[in-house]
């Protein structure tokens, strides 16, 4: 599903295929091309990622969501101003929850007449967001507006069993309620229902999705641990340096991720035990090379050129363009590797090629997953009998992927991920001054979100 800004592509193709009598419409969609304007990341803020049942256990969404955008207003003056839209996700979230974003940026500062938007797409949910809110800028029906995600694992919806429920239902009154629950009641009815960790079409977790790939694309543990290894050692630098300074806000007294262990060694992690396949002998993916579960949530400030410029504020990349894919994980295909699919398709769309960047931030969900997915790249049967190219797309420099760490150190509330990698690598491109980098972000269901931001 290609998403270039406002479709404009499609609208150049379409012009360029008109016979001479229907001219005119040539025209037509030449000015619609000069309408789309260009789409600023201003810049973004997040919590400190934690571990779930810890530091934010008793937040939830809604405290970690009002806390980004508040910081997110704060920081760049947005005190009583009214945004165009303000797209915020969570994947975990109770019943109760259903209106998330438009309740928190009540909360958060901005004016009350900024509508907001409640939005789920598993771990690309934030970066979706920043596609809806770019799209509205370019068009020109939004000036600005806000991208944001929060998950919390700590406080999940648990609900009683189906049966008990359906009666509860039923019943009109406190007393019918009453009632009705006694009637014929049974303790097995008391069970309670967790939210479920497995793709409903397989039953399986996504790490026993993700083992598959590592076997069917011979993805060792050695390789695996050394990059989370390097995700560690190139987040720790990056606290060390003043990096997330700005992109950081201090809450519940932490300063730093949860999830980071700078003093992690290739021995500690050899030491761990396979977290998913546990019987074969044959597991590669562990709790130390895989993302643990999160809370934490991150917010972005998007923007057209002429509105940043009233107010002000310097714009630190462009956001140039996006592409969603699926892939029919159900029949064989591996579940994480939507980006695969989605990546070609952006490139060709632009006219680059896969070496054509700066920076590569590339969610770290699992070390193999994104070890698979750069091996498929590389492939060239996989490339030509999957995703219809007449060679590979190749390698990328390693010294360019994730350089300040991802989300196996950072941590992975599932909906913020997005909006985090999205305000590091804008700030990425403001310290170089020029350059392009490419997120790349597979998700539960089989799916991939991918944008390129430049400068």
């Amino acid at each position: 599903m290609g998403i270039h800004l406002c479709g404009l592509p499609r609208f150049r193709a379409a012009a360029a295929r008109v016979s001479l009598a229907r001219r005119a419409w040539f025209w037509i969609f030449l000015d619609m091309e000069q309408m789309q304007r260009r789409v600023g990341v201003i810049g973004g803020v997040r919590i400190p990622f934690c571990r779930n049942n810890t530091t934010y256990a008793d937040v939830g969404n809604f405290g970690m969501s009002v806390k980004v955008l508040g910081s997110l207003v704060e920081r760049y003056g947005l005190h009583g101003v009214e945004l165009g839209e303000v797209a915020l996700g969570a994947v975990i979230k109770h019943a109760s929850d259903w209106n998330l974003a438009r309740e928190a940026l009540l909360s958060s500062g901005l004016a009350p007449t900024t509508p907001g938007i409640t939005t789920a797409r598993a771990c690309g949910t934030s970066l979706d967001n920043a596609i809806i809110v770019a799209n509205k800028i370019a068009c020109g029906q939004i000036e600005a507006g806000i991208a944001a995600g929060s998950d919390t694992t700590s406080d999940v919806p648990i609900v009683y069993g189906t049966r008990l429920r359906k009666r509860l239902l039923r019943a009109k009154t406190l007393q019918d309620k009453l009632k009705i629950a006694l009637h014929r009641f049974s303790l097995k009815e008391l069970k309670p229902s967790f939210p479920g960790v497995a793709e409903p079409r397989t039953g399986k977790a996504m790490g026993d999705h993700c083992e598959q790939m590592a076997k069917q694309w011979h993805i060792g543990r050695v390789a695996q641990d050394e990059l989370a290894l390097a995700s560690h050692r190139k987040l720790a630098a990056a606290y060390d340096a003043g990096f997330f300074e700005d992109l950081i806000v201090p809450f519940r007294g932490i300063r730093r991720d949860g999830f980071l262990r700078p003093d992690t060694t290739p021995e500690k992690l050899a030491a761990l035990k396979p977290a998913f396949d546990k019987t074969s002998g044959q597991g590669t993916l562990t709790a130390g090379n895989s993302t643990g579960l999160s809370d934490g949530a991150a917010a972005v400030l998007l923007a057209s050129e002429a509105w940043a410029a009233q107010r002000g504020l310097k714009v630190q990349a462009w956001f140039r363009d996006a592409e969603v894919a699926a892939v029919d994980f159900v029949h064989g295909e591996g579940l994480l590797m939507a980006p695969t699919v989605a990546v070609p398709r952006l490139l060709k769309r632009n006219g680059l090629t896969l070496q054509d960047f700066d920076y590569y931030e590339i969610h770290e969900a699992f070390a193999a997953q994104v070890l698979c997915t750069l091996r498929a790249w590389e492939s060239a049967d996989y490339c030509r009998n999957r995703l219809g190219l007449d060679a590979p797309l190749g390698a990328i420099d390693p010294a360019k992927l994730n350089v300040h760490g991802s989300s196996l150190a950072v941590g992975h509330p599932f909906a913020a991920t997005g909006a985090r990698i999205i305000a590091t690598l804008a700030k990425l491109l403001e310290q170089k001054g020029a350059g392009r980098g490419l997120i790349s972000i597979c998700t539960a269901g089989g799916m991939g979100v991918t944008a390129i931001l430049e400068r």
